[in-house]
């Protein structure tokens, strides 16, 4: 009986680890990319995200909302320019005033009566006149408020001077709604009327934005339901 014949030895089998070649002399190695943190040490991991960063907050379209800051650099730049533009009308009422003084100064200077006590006429005049400035410049600086902050701001689509200098605008909450008159109008009457019959109520208005979440809205916003958001 004859044994079975042994396949001869594979001759890849047979063959030892190659030995790595050696670059020709003068031959480029190959470049590889650099990655983002190239030539670190061995063993070095890239920092993680800054401690305490958040993603910005979003308006319910999207668009990111108007911080803080801005919002109060926007107010004040269109308190300069209402006020600004309420001077024109309120300067006649002020030297109204002054004229209505020089004359009560005049009248119990020449009365003959008791010292320091001016004829009826007089009197009623001077407190009529001070009422007619107060009064008046009440009206004209309430009046110029509405005019910019409403129809103004209406018709240039939700942005006043300031905002659009700070590249933010005014929306609706709801996704695809337009902005109304009577929105600005809530807005103008919670913002400016409130505030002036209201001690402190324009700073807790104002303020409220920094816990109001997740819409960032003060009490104006909310009361027309719209936001300020980043448009640059």
């Amino acid at each position: 009986m004859t044994s079975p014949s042994v396949p001869p030895d594979n001759p890849v089998n047979l063959r030892g680890p190659v030995p790595q070649q050696a670059p020709a002399p003068g031959a480029v190695p190959p470049q590889h990319p650099a990655g983002p943190w190239a030539g670190q040490p061995t063993g070095w991991v890239p920092p993680g995200p800054p401690r305490g960063a958040f993603p910005t907050p979003l308006a319910p379209n999207g668009q990111p909302l108007a911080s803080f800051g801005d919002r109060l650099l926007a107010y004040l730049l269109d308190g300069l320019i209402a006020g600004a533009v309420g001077l024109i009308f309120t300067v006649p009422l002020m030297i109204l005033w002054v004229f209505a003084i020089v004359d009560w100064a005049d009248a119990t200077s020449n009365y003959n009566g008791d010292p320091g006590v001016p004829p009826a006429d007089d009197f009623y005049a001077f407190f009529g006149t001070m009422f007619v400035v107060i009064g008046g410049t009440f009206v004209v600086n309430l009046l110029v408020t509405y005019l910019y902050l409403v129809e103004y701001q209406l018709r240039k689509g939700g942005e006043t001077v300031g905002k659009r200098v700070l590249k933010i605008r005014v929306i609706k909450v709801q996704p695809g709604q337009a902005l109304s008159r009577g929105d600005l109008t809530k807005r103008w009457g919670v913002e400016r009327v409130a505030g002036l019959f209201v001690p402190g109520f324009s700073y807790l208005d104002g303020f409220w934005q920094l816990w109001d979440k997740p819409l960032q809205q003060c009490l104006h916003d909310k009361a027309a339901q719209t936001v300020v958001v980043k448009v640059g």
